[in-house]
């Protein structure tokens, strides 16, 4: 009877619990309300923002039991661009009638127990339309357990497989069942997420665990109503959210938002019916990737002919940036680098047929095609290598460009695989080792995608490195290893050891250089895997036996690891009995560095750093600055998230004078990642040991000596061995080692008879070209573009449209140049005819004209990028510098006479002009001529205040004296400031300055002249001549003065001929006299002519310096400068306004001693300055308060921060005191407060002793109450 009892209860309680699966009744048709909204700007509104919208009623129907059919009515689309929430959207009706036809196709899905399974649609379904079917299929998304309200789960989404928050409560008064959901984006496995760009730099883990620079979230909201079946959806809400932030998120950050919501109207008896046709698996709720990678979300480009619309592009590069670059000139760029991206080879191949023969059409193809990085571009850079249409020193830039911008696919490497064997390239060494260091980088960026990539892709690397291995060959070997090096796969381990000392037999017949090779390509691997580099590199640095260079290298590939405390303390206990000086000297300078680090992911290798150099002796602190060295020094502001750090090891040999090794490493923090930016390394062993032979190597000379053996060694290189090399350098980027070379005497004799063999055979022909040309007249051009960055990271969203955060910079550099020689007497045709003494008396005068210019454009991007609709906020910044250039150069070579004249050339309006603004862009490829651009910063209202004018526009002149150019600063500004002191809204808005130079409204200038005479009497003559050149009475008093000095100097010089001639003075040992003058002459219309003039005369007598002026300046804004010398002071007084009285400061720089410790101290005062400086300064005081504590962030850095009332108002004093050589104290007093650290460590020995014969100077008073 209990059993019986039981049973019924358990059936009741099972009767009352409520089933959640979301249900869609067989035969019934859900129509549903449905919204998408994505909108992207700074959080705070009255601000610019852009987005999309999608709106539509959705109908669902079962097919079957687990086969549903989604189909959309009334679909729309809306763009935004504008000032939120002011303005309001805009439809996009053009793009909707596009995509209409595929938006009325219904998709099938699978749909289980609340998870979306495959899903199904017609190939007619483009995969960008399929992405907003996933973003309404993502909101069913529900894994709802029976038996828990609160728990966590990995769920799949359109954004992967992410952690999910479940929340489930029942509301008993309306018979509803809330279920809130939320997920966090930044823990997520198998995270959808496309980032191109990014392939060498790190992932700081450490930096972000404050402050993230990316962040995603998003929350769900359901509201279900049960039913006999299930429940059934009434009500989802998500709002999804993505910040980004390069700086402090306090500040503000841009943001992307996402919002859905879908309503349910009503359940119809209606069927839906699916189109005729194939319905094809297209993977489940995962986004799927389209072609918005080939798109940059800067320019939205519609394709039609890809052939067509790249030569358009290419004539106007060409025709447009000749002589002087077009400021849009690096768009321009892009655009045809986005057009070859899809461009097919034959268009490629029609192209380059076309235009092969055009200079500079040519060339921009060739600057072009290989930053495409496609496979296509690839394989044409191939094929027209082997068909010999490109020249060598073609082919190695495009090869070297196109192998870092490829995309690094499993068809890619093996592409540069067969690439690397082929026997053509095996023929031009410099062209196998760009593309073996390439094959490995490539390697490299495939699987910083792929964590998980096969180690056979090395396959064709570690075969060549086994087999040079076995032959000895060192050139092979040395290539193989750094190629592995450059990929830092961990499979690659045990090929570098077998040639490593102590790990493999090969290692005795290899050189010392290949060793060290084989450690420094340890590096990249440590950064994957440390734990197993770590025993391989302490057992290096351990063995005593080994040479102390292999040691030192090895310790640097150590503390690459990141090693532990216990593993830096066993590196400490074993320098205690270290037999080698240097390489005591060298791990003690290194872990000593270490321990000052600040930067986070250096953070625990600082903590056991400290923890090892207490274990050491502290004489070692006492060696010598000259020993081997490792210095490290970084700086890491974490509220701002950046930081950088540079690294220099010094591997010294007492016995020689020069380093046997120097690398020297830069290293940047930014937003949440790190990047070895440059590492540059040079050995000089075989430089070291060849001059061992020589008197620089004599160990008891002193160093003064040793340096004059050693140039005197390195100018008789001849004498040098052949058998070894004498250096060797390295250059890497971004860790990855794109060149090296080893500098022997074979190398340079190769150099020397390769340069000879070219020109001799055809010397005199060569010459008689270039003096025709010369004679003839010669015209260069010359451009050259560059994509400086290209970083994008591609997120799907709720929606089911894509957010870009992208980085864009490019720029067109040219030059034009026109040169043209006059040789008087013309020289012959035959110009084999013509002897030294015809060249030695004739006349040669060149003239000269340069129009460099320059043009630079950087983009900074967050919002949707596809290829049929972009709705983006966008920062953009351009630079434009156009400065020509004339001069004309004569020799008369009989005469002693050379002069040089600077000529005006004609300017174009602005020489240079910067530009920035922030703005919000809408724009869709069916309807590009109504793209929507808007400012993120509102209209300036009335009354609006800000310590900063809102809105600027001023335009300052100034005109140059003596010159007659008149030179113009235009700045014209509008920001959003007024809406509070947040930095940001300054920065938003539009900002420009532009520069012109022009002539002023004096005499108009001809010419500034520099002459020199060289030979007996030269100042004479110049006197002479000027003197028949002079045309008015003003240059007439300039001559009178010159001929005072110049005849007293001509008599000393005939009476003292002799004396002249001996060696009792320097001065009087130059081979030659000289006399030179400087002069600017201008002329009005009216023929009257001025000029101001320097002349400077060397003679027997010294030197003399004389500066008259003939014209003062006589605008009401004035500057005037003053400087006294005493001894050991420098100071300098800076006025302006009229009469140079209206403001005024002093900067003073003293030196001297503070208890015979070198000391020196900068001083800045000011009597009265512009108030546009003092309410800046004001600001950023107050800035600084809000932001950033002072009296926190002083201790935070070991300052003292005192107060103090008695220092100067208008004063601001640096001290800086030297202790010891290791240590300085640091003072610095301010209005107000004092600031002082004392004792402050510094990384070298600084050089200098105990100063007791400076003079104490007033430098005493100032610091008095600051010594120890």
């Amino acid at each position: 009877m209990r059993a019986v009892v039981l049973a019924l209860t358990v059936a009741l309680v099972a009767s009352q619990q409520i089933n959640l699966v979301p249900e869609f009744a067989a035969g019934k048709t859900y129509v549903y309300k449905y919204e998408g909204l994505l909108l992207g700007g700074l959080p705070q509104e009255g601000l610019g923002k852009a987005g999309v919208k999608v709106s539509s009623k959705v109908l669902i129907r079962a097919e079957a039991s687990t086969t549903f059919l989604l189909k959309l009515q009334d679909p729309q689309l809306f763009e935004y661009a504008g000032i939120w929430p002011q303005d309001s959207f805009s439809p996009a009706a053009k793009l909707l009638a596009a995509l209409n036809a595929q938006l009325q196709i219904p998709i099938k899905f699978e749909y289980a127990s609340g998870v979306v399974g495959k899903i199904y649609a017609p190939a007619g379904v483009s995969a960008t339309v399929l992405n907003l079917y996933r973003g309404i299929l993502n909101i069913l998304q529900l894994n709802l357990k029976n038996t828990q309200n609160v728990y966590e789960m990995h769920e799949a989404g359109t954004h992967g497989v992410c952690k999910a928050h479940y929340m489930i409560s029942e509301d008993a008064k309306t018979n509803q069942i809330v279920v809130r959901k939320s997920k966090d984006f930044t823990h997520c496995h198998e995270r959808v997420i496309k980032d191109i760009g990014l392939a060498y730099a790190e992932k700081c883990a450490e930096c972000q665990q404050r402050l993230q620079s990316l962040t995603g979230t998003a929350t769900h909201t359901y509201i279900m109503k049960p039913s006999d079946a299930g429940a059934v959806v009434a009500e989802a809400t998500v709002e999804e959210l993505h910040q980004f932030s390069l700086f402090n998120t306090i500040t503000g950050a841009a943001q992307m938002k996402a919002t859905q919501t879908l309503t349910l109207l009503e359940v119809q008896n209606t069927a839906i019916a699916p189109i005729g046709g194939d319905y094809a698996a297209r993977g489940s709720l995962k986004y799927e990737f389209a072609t918005e990678i080939l798109q940059t979300p800067i320019q939205l480009l519609k394709i039609n002919n890809a052939e067509a619309q790249i030569v358009e592009v290419l004539n106007h590069l060409a025709t447009n940036d000749m002589d002087v670059i077009h400021e849009d000139a690096p768009l321009k760029f892009l655009q045809l680098v986005q057009l070859l991206r899809v461009a097919t080879f034959e268009n490629i191949q029609t192209i380059w047929d076309q235009y092969k023969t055009k200079p500079v059409h040519r060339r921009w193809i060739l600057d072009a095609a290989p930053v495409a990085g496609t496979s296509v571009a690839l394989r044409f850079i191939e094929e027209k290598f082997n068909a010999g249409e490109f020249t060598t020193a073609e082919f190695t830039q495009a090869l070297l460009v196109g192998l870092h911008m490829a995309t690094a696919d499993q068809g890619a490497i093996q592409h540069i695989a067969r690439l690397a064997l082929s026997p053509k390239i095996k023929a031009i060494q410099a062209v196998r080792e760009v593309v073996m260091l390439g094959y490995g980088s490539m390697v490299a960026r495939h699987c910083a995608e792929d964590p998980s990539c096969s180690p056979d892709l090395l396959k064709p690397i570690h075969d060549l490195a086994a087999e040079a291995i076995s032959k000895a060959d060192i050139s092979e070997v040395t290539l193989a290893v750094k190629a592995l090096g450059n990929a830092g796969h961990p499979a690659s381990l045990k090929p570098i050891m077998k040639i490593l000392p102590g790990f493999g037999a090969a290692a005795a017949n290899m050189p010392m250089k290949v060793q060290l090779d084989a450690i420094l390509a340890l590096r990249n691997i440590a950064k994957k895997e440390p734990k197993i580099v770590q025993p391989v590199a302490l057992q290096l640095f351990m063995d005593r036996t080994l040479h102390p260079e292999v040691r030192m290298v090895a310790c640097i590939a150590l503390f690459e690891t990141k090693p532990s405390v216990a593993l830096m303390s066993t590196v400490a206990g074993a320098m205690d009995k270290e037999p080698s000086m240097e390489v005591a000297s060298f791990a003690y300078s290194h872990i000593k560095s270490l321990t000052r680090s600040m930067s986070p992911d250096l953070m625990n290798v600082a903590a056991a750093a400290n923890v090892a150099i207490r274990m050491l002796c502290p004489k070692m602190d006492r060696l010598s600055y000259l020993s081997s060295t490792a210095l490290h020094l970084d700086l890491y502001v974490s509220p701002v998230m950046v930081g950088a750090a540079g690294s220099a090891f010094i591997i010294n040999d007492a016995a020689t004078i020069l380093p046997r090794a120097v690398v020297a490493k830069t290293r940047a923090y930014l937003a949440g990642a790190a990047a070895d930016v440059l590492e540059v390394g040079v050995r000089t062993e075989g430089l070291q040991e060849a001059l061992k032979r020589t008197p620089a190597g004599d160990e008891n000379a002193d160093r003064m000596t040793k340096i004059k053996h050693t140039l005197r060694a390195l100018m008789n290189w001849k004498a040098l061995p052949a058998t070894q090399p004498l250096a060797s350098i390295y250059v890497k980027l971004f860790g990855q080692e794109i060149a090296f070379a080893n500098i022997d005497k074979t190398f340079i004799e190769q150099i020397i008879d390769q340069a000879a063999q070219t020109a001799k055979p055809r010397a005199r022909e060569l010459m008689k070209e270039a003096v025709k040309a010369l004679q003839d007249g010669i015209a260069f051009q010359y451009t050259k573009p560059l994509l400086a960055a290209e970083i994008r990271r591609i997120i799907p969203t709720a929606v089911g449209v894509p957010i870009e955060l992208g980085f864009y910079t490019a720029a067109v550099a040219a030059a034009a140049v026109n040169v043209k020689a006059d040789i008087t007497p013309r020289l012959p045709e035959q110009l084999e005819t013509v002897s030294l003494d015809q060249l030695k008396n004739s006349d040669f005068q060149v003239k000269a004209e340069a129009r460099p210019s320059a043009a630079i454009h950087t983009f900074a991007v967050i919002g949707v990028n596809t290829a049929l609709i972009q709705a983006a906020v966008m920062a953009k910044g351009k630079v434009h510098t156009a400065v020509p250039g004339k001069v004309a150069v004569r020799a008369d070579l009989p005469k002693g006479n050379f002069k040089v004249e600077v000529l005006p050339a004609a300017t174009p309006d602005h020489v240079a002009a910067v530009s920035f603004e922030t703005l919000a862009v809408a724009r869709n490829i069916e309807d590009l001529p109504a793209e929507r651009v808007a400012s993120l910063a509102p209209a300036v209202p009335v009354g609006a205040e800000s310590w900063i004018p809102a809105s600027i526009q001023k335009t300052l002149c100034g005109t140059v004296p003596y010159f007659h150019v008149k030179g113009c600063v235009e700045v014209a500004s509008r920001h959003a400031g007024f809406m509070g002191y947040n930095p940001l809204y300054y920065l938003v808005g539009q900002h420009k300055a532009r520069i012109s130079v022009a002539r002023g409204d004096g005499p108009a200038l001809e010419r500034l002249e520099f002459e020199v005479h060289v030979g007996a009497n030269a100042a004479e003559k110049l006197a002479r001549q000027y003197s028949a050149e002079s045309e008015n009475q003003e240059e007439n008093i300039i001559l009178m003065k010159l001929r005072e000095i110049l005849e007293a100097g001509l008599k000393n010089k005939n009476s003292s001929s002799s004396s002249s001639r001996s060696s009792r003075s320097s001065r009087s040992s130059r081979s030659s006299q000289s006399s030179s003058i400087s002069s600017s002459r201008s002329s009005s219309s009216s023929s009257r002519s001025s000029s101001s003039q320097m002349f400077r005369g060397n003679d027997t007598y010294g030197p003399f310096q004389k500066f008259h002026k003939d014209q003062y300046l006589t605008s009401n804004a004035r500057s005037s400068s003053a400087s006294s010398i005493e001894t050991l002071q420098r100071k300098a007084k800076l006025g302006w306004g009229p009469e140079c009285q209206d403001y005024s400061a002093t900067v003073k720089a003293e030196a001297g001693v503070i208890e015979s410790n070198p000391a020196a101290r900068f001083e800045v005062a000011w009597d009265k300055l512009p108030s546009l400086l003092t309410r800046a300064a004001m600001h950023a005081q107050r800035v600084a308060t809000e932001y950033i504590p002072l009296l926190k962030a002083a201790r935070l850095a070991g300052f003292s921060l005192d107060k103090a009332e008695n220092n100067k108002d208008k004063e601001v004093a640096f001290i800086i005191a030297l202790p010891t050589q290791k240590s300085v104290n640091i003072i610095v007093r301010a209005p107000k407060m004092t600031l002082s650290k004392m004792n402050v460590a510094v990384p070298v020995a600084v050089p200098l002793k105990k100063m007791d014969a400076f003079q104490l100077l007033r430098i005493w008073t100032s610091v008095a109450p600051f010594r120890t």
